[in-house]
């Protein structure tokens, strides 16, 4: 395996959280945040990003929408073309990129004006993000060689803290959860040679792979599939559970992964039936989940449910790393697209 820069950020992931804590534990939260929701200065929140930094959001869509607000999880580049009543000033926007500077990004922020206050998340202070939103998040990732991975669990911690500010369900309860979970993190990527080793013989042969979920989990489909794509250069998709079994259940074979989360109880026995049925059918399987009996790499971190997908996508990034060393391959290395899209 031939071991990069983007191998030394997926280390440095556990460091990252530690400081996101650090700073968030001394942040005093603005009034905009604390209250700008319950007290009806703004009827609807609005979550936008590309990519992961869209992705990423759909914990938070689920979290306000159970506290009883109105929330829409709108991909920058759709909402750039129309939802003309979101634009007004009891909108409140959430708008995350690790580099600020992001296409759609940057032609929102233009439009800043018409939202009732924006929300940014961000790993670049001075970006545009970063300089233009009246609320301004950082990430405190460092710097990042290629495939979102340490500014993506960065953003699942600062959205998870965010989310607790918003809906007024304490962030000292969020910061401790967040801390649990960046244990559990650290203690997984100890071993990580041994994971990757692990997924030596299910990798081989495989020639495309799909991450699955359902509720929070869907941020790790998501963007499981979408840094497969970027870190391997092979055929992988992101769907929920469900929708695999409308149609793409056809497509198992023995050259088919499927990595099924396991999500919470709700979910649990409904996604254990779906990797005992693609076993059946001849396909590959990885079943994600904290049960003791699983195998190791698939073994998730004990978390707060809201937090599966901070663990869960531990061993997709290992995934891609057992891939590209299949393919003699330097995990993560861009030959086609760039860190940074700016061309929308």
């Amino acid at each position: 395996m031939i071991e990069g820069s983007y191998l030394r950020d997926l280390l440095a992931q556990p460091e990252v959280l530690q400081r996101v804590i650090a700073s968030l534990a001394t942040r005093t939260p603005d009034p905009v945040l604390t209250s700008g929701l319950r007290d009806g200065r703004f009827r609807h929140v609005v979550l936008t990003g590309m990519g992961s930094s869209w992705h990423v959001l759909y914990p938070l869509h689920l979290q306000l929408s159970a506290a009883g607000f109105s929330s829409s999880w709108i991909e920058a580049s759709e909402l750039l073309l129309g939802f003309a009543p979101l634009r007004a000033t009891d909108t409140l926007i959430v708008m995350v990129s690790q580099s600020g500077e992001s296409a759609e990004i940057v032609r929102l922020l233009e439009q800043r004006s018409e939202f009732g206050h924006v929300i940014g998340i961000t790993n670049q202070p001075d970006s545009r993000l970063g300089r233009l939103a009246g609320t301004t998040l950082l990430l405190h990732a460092g710097a990042e060689a290629t495939v979102s991975c340490k500014t993506y669990l960065a953003t699942l911690a600062v959205l998870h803290w965010l989310g607790s500010v918003l809906t007024g369900s304490g962030p000292l309860g969020a910061l401790t959860e967040i801390d649990a979970a960046t244990r559990g993190v650290a203690h997984y990527l100890e071993h990580w040679r041994s994971h990757v080793a692990a997924l030596e013989p299910l990798v081989a042969g495989v020639h495309s792979v799909f991450v699955t979920g359902r509720s929070v989990s869907l941020a790790t489909a998501g963007t499981g599939g979408l840094i497969l794509k970027e870190s391997t250069r092979q055929p992988s998709e992101g769907m929920s559970c469900a929708a695999f079994r409308h149609g793409p259940l056809e497509m198992v074979s023995e050259r088919v992964l499927v990595l099924v989360c396991a999500g919470d109880a709700r979910t649990a026995p409904l996604h254990q039936r779906l990797a005992e049925d693609i076993r059946q059918a001849g396909g590959r399987v990885g079943y994600l989940s904290s049960e003791p009996d699983n195998a190791e790499v698939f073994r998730l971190p004990e978390v707060a449910p809201s937090l599966l997908p901070l663990v869960e996508i531990l061993p997709v990034q290992m995934l891609s790393l057992a891939i590209a060393a299949r393919d003699g391959r330097e995990a993560g290395r861009f030959e086609h697209a760039t860190k940074i899209t700016t061309a929308e």
